[in-house]
C-alpha cells in the first residue's frame, strides 16, 4: 500500500490561504534547522520573557553547548548600527574591500566589553564585519537586529560573504552572533520601559533588562516566519514529540471516513464546509477525515498537545476546536479554501504534520 500523510488541524478563534494566478512561486520550507535556533531569555522563575534568534553559522555553533551559551548584560551598541556618521573614505588600494568596511571599535567599548552587545544591520555591513566590531569591542556575544521594514519576524543565519571573510571568522570570531527580529529587538529595548519612562533613556538602553541568557533552543518548539503579510503564516518546528504524532495517529486508526463535500450541505459541527467548484466538483479530493472530541475524556496526549499548543500560540486551550485529523494518500488534495464559517468565527488555524513519507510516495 502506498504511504499516507497524516494533518492534524485545531481550529483556534481568520486564517486563508488562496492563491491567485498572479502570485509568485511557493517558496520552500523550512529554511531553518533547529541547530540556527537559539533563545534569549531574561526574567525569573515567576515570569521568564524569551526571544528567538538565528544562529550565525560561523562563530561558537549550538552544538558546542557551554562553549556557545552566554549570561551576561545586554548592551546597545553606540552607534546602534556600528557606523553612525563614519563614512568609507580609506582610498587605501592595499586594503581589501573587508578591511576598508571596518569601521572599527565602537565609542561604547568600554561598557560593551563583557557584555552582549545588540546592534542593528541598518548600515548594510556584512554579518562578518558586525562580528568583528563586536568582537573589538570585547563583547561576550552580539545579538543582530534585521531593521527590514517588510521582513515580518523573518531571520536567518549570517554567512561570510567572501572567502576573506570566512577565513577571518574562522580565526578571530570565537563569541556566539544570533539574528533576531525587528519586533523581537523591539521586545528586548523596551523590556522594562513603564509609562513614566523617558523615550530618551529607552533609545540609550534605560529599557533593557539587566540580564539575559543565550542557550541553544535544541527542541524547543520556534517560529520561522513564511509569510508576512495576509495572510500571516509561520511555520512551528518542534511543536509534538514523535510520540505524541504516533499516539495521535493511533487514536484516530479505524475511524475515518471519506471527506463529502459535494452535497451542497455545510457541516459546522466538525467544519466540513460545502464545496465551492463548479459543476458539484470536491475541493477535498481522496482525503479521509475523523474528529478527535476532547472534552472531559480526553486522553493525555490530546490534553498534553493543547498545553503544548497555548504555551506556544498564547491562545488559552478554551479557545480551540476539537483536532480534525486528516488521512492524505497519494494523489489527494485539498483546494485552496477558508477555514472560516458563520458558525465558528475562526481566527487561525494551526496544522500539525504528524508523519512524513518518501519522495514520490
Amino acid at each position: 500500500p502506498g504511504k499516507t500523510m497524516m494533518m492534524l488541524a485545531t481550529t483556534l478563534v481568520l486564517a486563508s490561504l488562496a492563491l491567485g494566478k498572479s502570485d509568485p512561486l511557493y517558496r520552500i520550507f523550512p529554511q531553518r534547522t533547529s541547530e540556527e535556533a537559539a533563545v534569549i531569555e531574561w526574567g525569573h522563575s515567576a515570569i521568564i520573557s524569551a526571544l528567538d534568534g538565528a544562529v550565525a553559522n560561523f562563530g561558537p555553533q549550538t552544538s558546542q553547548g557551554a562553549n556557545f551559551e552566554v549570561e551576561t548584560a545586554p548592551v546597545l551598541a553606540n552607534p546602534i548600527d556600528g557606523v553612525g556618521r563614519w563614512k568609507k573614505s580609506n582610498d587605501d588600494e592595499t586594503l581589501s574591500d573587508f578591511d576598508r568596511e571596518y569601521p572599527g571599535k565602537l565609542k561604547n567599548a568600554a561598557a560593551v566589553e563583557g557584555n552582549m552587545v545588540i546592534m542593528t544591520d541598518a548600515a548594510g555591513l556584512s554579518g562578518v564585519t558586525m562580528a568583528r566590531i563586536a568582537k573589538e569591542s570585547g563583547a561576550a556575544a552580539l545579538m543582530v537586529v534585521n531593521t527590514d521594514q517588510n521582513a515580518g519576524d523573518f531571520i536567518y543565519s549570517l554567512e561570510a560573504e567572501s572567502e576573506e571573510e570566512a577565513k577571518y571568522a574562522e580565526e578571530n570570531i570565537d563569541i556566539p552572533i544570533v539574528m533576531v527580529s525587528l519586533q523581537a529587538g523591539n521586545v528586548i529595548t523596551t523590556a522594562m520601559a513603564t509609562d513614566a519612562s523617558d523615550p530618551n533613556e529607552i533609545n540609550r538602553g534605560a529599557g533593557l533588562p539587566d540580564r539575559v541568557r543565550l542557550y541553544a533552543g535544541g527542541d524547543r518548539p520556534f517560529f520561522e516566519d513564511a509569510v508576512s503579510k495576509t495572510p500571516v503564516v509561520y511555520l512551528i518546528h518542534n511543536m509534538l514529540t514523535s510520540e505524541e504524532c504516533d499516539a495521535l495517529i493511533g487514536t484516530a486508526e479505524g475511524k475515518y471516513d471519506r471527506v463529502d463535500d459535494t452535497t451542497g450541505i455545510n457541516n459546522y459541527l466538525d467544519n466540513t464546509m460545502a464545496s465551492t467548484e463548479a459543476n458539484g466538483e470536491p475541493s477535498a479530493v481522496n482525503v479521509d477525515r475523523v474528529t478527535l472530541w476532547k472534552g472531559g475524556i480526553a486522553g493525555k496526549v490530546i490534553k498534553d498537545v493543547d498545553e503544548r499548543i497555548s504555551q506556544v500560540t498564547g491562545f488559552p486551550p478554551e479557545h480551540f476546536s476539537d483536532f480534525q485529523m486528516n488521512k492524505h494518500v497519494k494523489g489527494s488534495a485539498h483546494l485552496p479554501h477558508f477555514d472560516v464559517n458563520e458558525a465558528n468565527g475562526v481566527m487561525a488555524t494551526i496544522t500539525l504534520f504528524l508523519n512524513d513519507v518518501e519522495d514520490g510516495d
